[in-house]
Formats: C-alpha cells, sequence, structure tokens
C-alpha cells in the first residue's frame, strides 16, 4: 500500500468507515478463516446476547474482551471460527413482552394462555437484531453470524438435554427440597450468580422481641425471656426454634424497666442493654438453654405443628456472637441456616407464605398480604403486647431479582440441583491454571466465589425456556 500523507484534521469515524469498508470489500473475516483451513482449532462461543432490546456501551466493553483473544490466537497460526450466538429464552424476554400485554403476575399468563403467550415471546427475540448487526460490524467485532447458534432452536436445547445426561450419569443431579433465592414476582428460584448481580442497599425495621421460657429447663428459669434480634419482622409469624451457640457464654440479666430476667450472650450485654442499672445475675454457656420451651412471638402456627422439638432452644454452628444478641430466631422455611437445623432436629417445615409472597389462610388477619409490606404491623402487633425491647432502622445489603427489582426471599420449595460442590477441589484446583487479568480476580472475587460454591439450583419455575426433559 502506498504511503500518504498524515492528515492533521483526520476524522477517526471517518477512518474506521474506510477500515470496514475495505474489510467488507475484501471479506477480511472469511479470508481468515479459509488462510487457516487445516490449523489447529481454537473454539470460541460467544456467551449470547439477548436481541430483545437494544445494545448498549456496556455490549462495547464485554465484545473488546471477547475480540481480544480470537483475534490474538488466529494471528497464532489457529482456526478461530468465532462463533455468534443469541440468547433467545428467559425472564428477560419474558419480562419485556409482559409489559407489552399489561401482565403483571404468573397467573395472568395463564389465564391469556401459556401457548400464546410462548408466541409473543417468540415473535419479540430478535426485535432489535438490525441494531446488534450494526452495532457488531461497527465496532470491528469478527463473528460469525450467519451461522449463529439459537437457544430457542430444537438443536441447542437437545445440546442442553445431552450434557444434562452426562451430569446425571456422574451422578451429579438431583431433585432437593431446600431453601432457595426466590422470586414471588417472578415466580422462579434464582442461582446464587443471578443473586449475587442483584445486591441493594436498603433500610429494613429491626427488632429485638422477649421470648418468654416457660419452664424452669437448665439455666433457663421459668418467665425469663429469650432476646431475640431479626431483620426479617415477617418470619416471626412461622418462629419454629430459637438457636444458641454451644460454647458461647450467655447471662441472665435485667434492666430498667424490664423487670424479668433477658438471655443474651455475654459480649453483648453492654452493646444491647447499655451499663445503666443492668445487673448479670447468673453466667452459664449456651448447651445448659438447649431443650427451654418458650412462648413464640406469635400464636398462628402452633409447637406441635413442627415437631416435639417446636418452640424449645437448639444448638446451632451458625450461631456467634459478632451482632443480634447470640439467639437466633429460626423459621424452618425461611432461612439455609434455618432449614439444616430443622433437618438435623426433626423439625418439620412449615410454611405460610404462598408463592406469590403473601400470607396464607394460616396467618389470620393478614392473608393475602406480601409479606415484606407486613413488618411494621407485625412489629405493632408485638409491642402492643409488651413482647419488644426495642425497634431500630437497619441499613443492609439485601438480594433483589436482578430482573425486575423485587426483593427475593429465601424460601424452601423443591428445584433440581448440579452437585458441584461435590467437585470443589477440582474447581479450586482449575482456577490456579489460568492466569487471571487483572491478577487479584483470581483469588479475590472469582476465587471466593467458588471457594463458597453451593449445589447450583437449576430450574426455573417459568414458560419461555429450555424444558426440563
Amino acid at each position: 500500500m502506498p504511503r500518504r500523507a498524515v492528515d492533521p484534521n483526520q476524522s477517526f469515524p471517518a477512518l474506521e468507515q474506510e477500515v470496514l469498508e475495505r474489510w467488507r470489500e475484501r471479506d477480511v473475516f472469511r479470508e481468515s478463516l479459509r488462510r487457516r483451513q487445516g490449523a489447529e482449532p481454537w473454539v470460541f462461543y460467544e456467551g449470547p446476547p439477548t436481541a430483545n432490546g437494544r445494545p448498549g456501551s456496556h455490549h462495547v466493553l464485554a465484545r473488546v474482551f471477547k475480540d481480544i483473544f480470537p483475534r490474538f490466537k488466529t494471528m497464532r497460526g489457529h482456526l478461530v471460527e468465532r462463533k455468534g450466538g443469541w440468547d433467545c429464552h428467559g425472564l428477560p424476554v419474558e419480562i419485556a413482552v409482559e409489559r407489552e400485554l399489561g401482565i403483571n403476575r404468573k397467573e395472568e399468563i395463564e389465564a391469556y394462555g401459556i401457548a400464546e403467550f410462548n408466541a409473543r415471546c417468540r415473535e419479540s427475540v430478535f426485535t432489535y437484531l438490525e441494531d446488534w448487526n450494526r452495532l457488531t460490524e461497527r465496532i470491528g467485532f469478527w463473528l460469525d453470524l450467519d451461522d449463529a447458534y439459537r437457544t430457542l432452536d430444537p438443536s441447542y436445547i437437545e445440546s442442553v438435554w445431552w450434557a444434562l445426561k452426562q451430569i446425571a450419569e456422574k451422578d451429579l443431579l438431583y431433585e432437593g427440597h431446600k431453601v432457595v433465592p426466590y422470586c414471588p414476582r417472578c415466580g422462579t428460584a434464582l442461582s446464587s450468580h443471578e443473586v449475587a448481580q442483584g445486591y441493594r442497599d436498603v433500610v429494613d425495621p429491626s427488632v429485638y422481641v422477649r421470648f418468654p421460657v416457660k419452664a424452669d429447663h437448665g439455666a433457663a428459669r421459668a418467665g425469663d425471656e429469650l432476646l431475640v434480634w431479626t431483620t426479617t419482622p415477617w418470619t416471626l409469624v412461622s418462629n419454629a426454634a430459637v438457636a444458641v451457640a454451644d460454647d458461647l457464654r450467655y447471662v441472665r440479666a435485667t434492666a430498667p424497666g424490664f423487670p424479668a430476667p433477658m438471655i443474651l450472650a455475654e459480649a453483648l450485654v453492654e452493646r444491647v442493654l447499655g451499663t445503666e442499672g443492668v445487673t448479670v445475675l447468673d453466667a452459664f454457656p449456651g448447651r445448659e438453654l438447649e431443650g427451654a420451651a418458650y412462648e413464640p412471638p406469635f400464636g398462628f402456627i402452633p409447637a406441635s405443628a413442627y415437631g416435639e422439638k417446636g418452640h424449645t432452644v437448639l444448638l446451632g454452628d451458625f450461631v456467634t456472637a459478632d451482632d443480634g444478641t447470640g439467639l437466633v430466631h429460626t423459621a424452618i422455611a425461611f432461612g439455609e441456616d434455618d432449614f439444616r437445623l430443622g433437618q438435623q432436629n426433626g423439625l418439620a417445615v412449615v410454611n405460610p407464605v404462598r408463592l406469590d409472597g403473601t400470607y396464607d389462610e394460616r396467618i389470620a388477619g393478614y392473608e393475602g398480604v406480601k409479606v415484606k409490606d407486613a413488618d411494621r404491623d407485625l412489629i405493632a402487633d408485638l409491642e402492643a403486647r409488651g413482647r419488644v425491647l426495642r425497634v431500630q432502622e437497619y441499613e443492609h445489603a439485601y438480594p433483589h431479582c436482578w430482573r425486575c427489582g423485587t426483593p427475593l426471599l429465601y424460601y424452601a420449595k423443591p428445584s433440581w440441583y448440579i452437585a458441584t460442590s461435590r467437585l470443589h477441589d477440582r474447581l479450586l484446583a482449575a482456577n490456579e491454571t489460568v492466569t487471571w487479568h487483572p491478577e487479584h480476580i483470581k483469588h479475590g472475587r472469582f476465587g471466593d466465589w467458588l471457594a463458597g460454591n453451593v449445589d447450583w439450583a437449576l430450574s426455573r419455575e417459568r414458560y419461555w425456556g429450555t424444558p426440563l426433559p
């Protein structure tokens, strides 16, 4: 190519258009593939975008990273076919169609007709295909879009089924009844990866509640009050047990205005009760509270519904004195630690919350109320009955649905899982073989995620997606 003078007033966008035109004229991308025929392949499948929404600047950034490595490997002599793809399934598509139809709940989808709804989803998935194609070319991202894979095609769905079959044959696929992060608006469980995308800082009411001890038992005396702190008052209606730590030291203490001795962790007395007028009557390890029966904060669900150990103190290995009171309110259906403690002690799972996130008929006076909306009314009820030490606002990070923004519930329900936790050591070892840029990701965000890996909740209770075989 002959040299040409450098234009001091060169328009870089115009220059880019010249480059793109030359690439089109010479079919440069296809030529790069033709010249590598027979070479060692380096496989690249694009993690597919969803074409029912317009591309944004964040897609440009992601595609720059996606372009660097295939281009580098091509220059190193590999055949890199750069397979494009389109993510055609999932809640982003469903939510967009719901908005078009004015639908807000799963029940409305069923009333509209699942087949009809899925047909609308199918029609919508390539709404902005041309926008995506223009962006792909304009940013110089070489990608085979002529033979792109599409997640709605039978061939792709069958490939997912094939993968599940391989996983099942390795005994890594199972159906379990566990507490999962659940979106009551979308009506489906989420994976831990999805949950990580939706944390928001919120202010919720937290409450210190007093649970009267019913009879002398171990270190507890009849009339003592177990002091429990929770940031989810809505779960108190289904309190099943109170958890304490085996070796943690607890005390019976009185405070001004509260004549009945309160039981809490010794290390938290000053933080919770203060110092003025507080009298410590006794100190003992948590194990001496095990089995003590108490009056629950609400009488909606009797102790017998949970079994022999309902509304008693249990030992939990997750209890600490880092915050709260050292006594943990346990609602079996609404927390992973709670659920595990219930399993260990033979407690029945009692879940008075419907799939739409509202209380059922067992919670009289609150039936049909969204649980998060009931917090302050429930606290007012407790205050009126003299069961509250104090209420305070609590700012914390709380998971929300990354698709629709609804606060998630941790909810006991059956789901299908891939037992990724059984591969824990192999996953960590594989991470050691990866060269990360930036380096801190290796043992930071990604490494921490691998170290805390839990089984992957696979199933979604929705309509427009790959059906489970």
